[in-house]
């Protein structure tokens, strides 16, 4: 599948069509009644019926003003729209409430719509809108509010069907048809992964139904709805589908800090105790500290201290242990001491603050010799995507469902490297024999600028890539690799800012930047650890602004 030329006035409307025939091709045993129908019947449609449709689409809302959808490519937009009507796919008979009109009607239409009714009629579009909502005018067709207006207000009635297409063919409701646009211009492009009969992020009707609950469920929850009334909504909504369970956890964890936010703490462990997201041991500690129940905290994070899930909770329960065990009046535990960790005292001049503060000790490092880049997480993360891009990017089936996939779909899953096992490992062999670093300069040409998780392109020029390959030791990298993929969402951030390069001799240094009143954050520090006990060596820079009168 390609996007089409947006040098076409069509190119919209060529996309969509593919969609459509995607859908079909894939999807047939999921696709309901109604939406067969659609797609049949669309079909069948004129040209510039079908451009409309797709226009209408692709705008936020559902109700439009006739002048408004006037596109050159289509023409006469009345004629365009009479298919649309008469299957009642648009709908021109509209009831519209007070606040709707407002939102579709300029302020000097209102002013003549509402002459008889305004004090101000010279006021601003919300004063105006303010002034008549006191009379509480029951919603009514848009002749009797304006029986003189000379165009007409319709709604398109399909928008929900057409988001359900769009799900099926993304996985997802984040992405939408501006995809093809980017990827057609070259602003985005992505790797073509072979697509088998079961690369489907859906499986059965449930599943779509599902899926569009959960997201309907997201978007109320943002709104500020009340948690309790959307556990009942979710109350019963399963899948054994992978994908939609990690997006049911993720809701739920969602639910559950608000419930936190809200001080329900009963609520919140409710909630917790029937989650899978990754954190939800941690949250659940809390939640009992916040609420004093001091005996079932400590229970619970003994428990996990006898199998801790990650390095996140490692460090949580460092923190969590001592606390609770003061609490509970036993022997006072001593936390572990972090180790000792090289520290530069920096005093810069107050002018350079404008740099930043990383910049500004950059250029300091870079006087004193070598190369010094401002990479944090892209560098080590970049190498990695190169090395592995075969493992990351391979057809495993349920990881890929659509062309505009920039990751695999179980990317932060506990069993991604597993399910990739041998790949990785293949990869992985390269940096024990010397192959790695053609290996990573093949990928670098064969795949430049292609969407990645891991690979920064515009911070990976060829110079730092050759420099990094000259000094960065592989034994360094493998620790480094291994140790992302050991928790790829929580281990691909917090590596240190700055990394100097001493090409000639072979060496380099990692530089942790912190200015005035900053401190390490916890993904840092853990990586701050990670460094010390593998030997890469790291520093942690700490800066003051020195003023010209000091």
């Amino acid at each position: 599948m390609i996007a089409h030329s947006v040098e076409d006035p069509f190119y919209y409307l060529y996309n969509f069509r593919q969609v459509l025939d995607w859908v079909e091709l894939r999807y047939p045993d999921l696709l309901d009644s109604e939406e067969q129908a659609f797609i049949r019947l669309f079909g069948e449609l004129p040209g510039p019926a079908q451009g409309l449709l797709v226009r209408m689409v692709m705008r936020k809302g559902e109700l439009f003003r006739t002048d408004k959808l006037d596109y050159a490519e289509i023409g006469c937009p009345h004629a365009a729209l009479r298919p649309l009507l008469e299957r009642g796919w648009v709908d021109d008979q509209v009831e519209l409430e007070l606040e709707q009109l407002f939102n579709l009607l300029r302020k000097e239409e209102l002013a003549r719509c509402f002459a008889a009714h305004l004090s101000r009629p010279r006021a601003a579009k919300s004063d105006l809108l303010a002034q008549l909502q006191p009379l509480q005018l029951p919603a009514r067709p848009l002749s009797q509010w304006f029986p003189d207006f000379p165009e007409r207000i319709v709604r398109w009635r399909l928008q929900s069907l057409c988001d359900r297409l769009r799900l099926l063919f993304f996985g997802n409701l984040y992405q939408d048809w501006s995809e093809f646009v980017l990827a057609d211009i070259g602003l985005l492009r992505y790797e073509q992964v072979a697509f088998s009969a079961d690369s489907r992020a859906l499986r059965s009707r449930e599943d779509v139904d599902l899926a569009m609950a959960l997201h309907h469920c997201a978007e109320r929850l943002e709104q500020g709805e009340s948690p309790l009334q959307l556990l009942s909504t979710l109350d019963g909504l399963h899948s054994e589908n992978p994908w939609l369970g990690r997006r049911r956890a993720r809701l739920l964890f969602s639910l559950g800090q608000q419930c936190e936010r809200l001080g329900e703490w009963d609520q919140a462990l409710a909630v917790y105790g029937g989650c899978k997201h990754p954190q939800t041991r941690i949250r659940q500690v809390r939640v009992y500290e916040r609420s004093e129940r001091w005996q079932e905290a400590h229970a619970l994070a003994t428990l996990m201290s006898e199998a801790p899930a990650n390095d996140l909770e490692v460090q949580a329960l460092g923190r969590m242990l001592p606390r609770l065990a003061r609490k509970l009046g036993g022997a006072p535990q001593t936390r572990r001491r972090a180790p000792a960790m090289t520290l530069l005292e920096l005093e810069l001049p107050i002018e350079h603050a404008v740099f930043g503060v990383e910049e500004a000790v950059r250029r300091y490092l870079a006087e004193s010799g070598g190369q010094v880049h401002y990479l944090e997480n892209a560098l080590f993360n970049s190498l990695f995507g190169l090395l592995c891009w075969e493992a990351i990017f391979a057809p495993v089936p349920g990881a890929f469902f659509h062309p505009f996939q920039s990751a695999p779909q179980d990317l932060h899953e506990a069993d991604f490297r597993q399910r990739r096992s041998e790949l990785f490992e293949a990869c992985l062999s390269r940096l024990d024999d010397g192959r790695y670093l053609q290996a990573i300069r093949d990928c670098y040409l064969a795949k430049r600028g292609l969407q990645s998780p891991f690979v920064h392109w515009s911070a990976l020029t060829v110079d730092v890539l050759e420099q990094a390959l000259a000094c960065l030791p592989a034994a360094h990298l493998k620790a480094s690799f291994v140790r992302l993929l050991q928790d790829i969402r929580n281990n691909r951030t917090g590596m240190p800012d700055l990394i100097q390069f001493w090409p000639e001799q072979g060496g380099y240094r990692m530089v942790e930047v912190k200015g005035p009143g900053d401190r390490l954050q916890d993904n840092q520090l853990r990586w701050l650890d990670f460094c010390r006990e593998h030997g890469l060596p790291v520093a942690v820079c700490h800066v003051r602004w020195r003023s010209e009168a000091a």
